[in-house]
């Protein structure tokens, strides 16, 4: 097997995404640079609710990634000291949380618990339901600083970072990509690693090979106020919440369109309001931050990993749930770019699904 040593790997995005492939790439031994437009996290990443949730409704496509997802994180954990995660589970109810599935291969992603059961699990409910999903193995983690722990972990293989760097171009040869143009230069690369969220799609149509990614908008809010209110993450028709180690309080909420009282900051009011109806003991609730998210997802709602087929050289890896899936993509997408590999996994998420004629 080679060592990766001899593979000069750009990485275009400093998300969470682009992070774990950084580290990968670089613990494998490969020559890598991690090339950001702006700062690190800035995109999504920064505005993330973070959950690890491998729980899904209806047909699965990537079953198996999702299933092996917590997995994942877990041997991030023993790897990087720094990398903190908080495996609270979740507690899901309402009409959210009437089909969820098995996890790939595992044991269920969730189980019924009876209203008594919910009560000890979060005793601040005001309105507890008489049945709900628990998910014991699932949690959530700050986005922005695993992303730094997982880039301070690839320089400390070697990995350099270049942000506020905007990508202007690539250079090709042979309809192979041989380097990346930005405003100080051009960078040699074997290998150009696409993970730049929405901006993919602006990237794509550089190289003649546009993907169809929508940005796809979504809430999140973080509010001072008491700690120890919620003890997992509650999903419900009412709120989705869950609170950081410090107290904080961290909501998502779907994103209702442009108009005056569709704004953050009133929809943080509302949101707050409804907090308070659900429960006990919050004295007192200020939002710090409301802000909205664009999410990168395919047309097809599926992730895509992989080689561009029309364009040697480039490596697409883009998806949603982001932080969820982080941690297992940045493993076998590593292992497929320096060991040239395959994983069954990552076929249906491969880009030349939305290619007429494909290249192998």
């Amino acid at each position: 097997m080679r060592d990766g040593t001899d593979k000069r790997v750009v990485v275009i995005g400093a998300g969470i995404v682009g992070a774990s492939l950084a580290y990968h790439l670089a613990s494998k031994g490969a020559n890598v640079i991690l090339v950001e437009a702006g700062g690190i996290a800035c995109g999504v990443t920064g505005s993330s609710f973070a959950w690890i949730n491998t729980s899904h409704n209806g047909p699965d496509p990537i079953a198996q990634l999702r299933g092996a997802a917590i997995e994942e994180y877990h041997r991030l954990e023993t790897e990087l000291p720094g990398l903190k995660i908080r495996w609270t589970g979740s507690l899901s109810y309402g009409a959210s949380s009437g089909g969820v599935q098995q996890a790939s291969g595992s044991q269920p992603s969730a189980i019924p618990v009876s209203r008594s059961r919910i009560l000890t699990l979060e005793p601040n409910l005001k309105n507890p339901p008489q049945h709900a999903l628990y998910a014991a193995q699932e949690g959530a983690l700050d986005a922005v600083e695993a992303t730094h722990a997982l880039i301070a972990a690839a320089q400390a293989h070697g990995a350099k970072v270049l942000t506020q760097t905007r990508v202007l171009g690539f250079t090709t040869r042979n309809a192979k990509v041989t380097g990346v143009e930005t405003a100080t230069g051009v960078i040699d690369a074997d290998i150009v690693v696409l993970a730049a969220g929405t901006g993919i799609t602006k990237l794509t149509q550089m190289l003649n090979a546009p993907l169809p990614i929508e940005a796809s908008p979504a809430m999140f809010i973080r509010y001072k106020t008491q700690p120890n209110l919620v003890n997992t993450i509650i999903s419900s028709p009412e709120m989705e919440v869950r609170q950081s180690t410090e107290g904080t309080l961290l909501a998502a909420e779907d994103y209702l369109g442009g108009a005056l009282e569709n704004q953050p900051a009133a929809i943080a009011q509302r949101t707050a309001k409804a907090i308070q109806n659900e429960l006990h003991g919050v004295i007192s609730i200020e939002p710090e931050l409301a802000c909205v998210g664009l999410r990168p997802i395919a047309a097809d709602g599926i992730p895509i990993i992989g080689y561009l087929p029309t364009v040697g050289g480039v490596y697409v890896c883009t998806m949603h749930p982001g932080v969820a899936l982080a941690a297992i993509v940045g493993r076998l997408a590593s292992e497929e770019i320096i060991d040239d590999k395959a994983f069954s996994a990552l076929g249906p998420c491969r880009p030349g699904r939305f290619f007429a004629e494909k290249i192998f």
